[in-house]
């Protein structure tokens, strides 16, 4: 629970950190962006923290190069 608790204080750190910044230059799209970002890392992060198995993007990586794309490397 600990562990969960410093997870959710260093992502508001790092939001308290750039967020102002990006509104008082009024770059809304990077906040939007960095906000989809942040939250994404977030929820990522959180499901690992309680022992989540996270399944690894190569396999779609994969897929998507050899049989939609029909791409191959030797």
């Amino acid at each position: 629970m600990q562990v969960i608790f410093l997870l959710i204080m260093v992502f508001v750190g790092i939001a308290l950190f750039e967020v102002p910044g990006l509104i008082k230059k009024k770059h809304w799209r990077e906040l939007i962006a960095f906000s989809l970002f942040l939250l994404l890392a977030f929820i990522l992060t959180l499901l690992q923290t309680i022992g989540v198995k996270i399944p690894s993007p190569m396999k779609s990586i994969q897929y998507l190069v050899k049989d939609l794309l029909h791409l191959s490397y030797k």
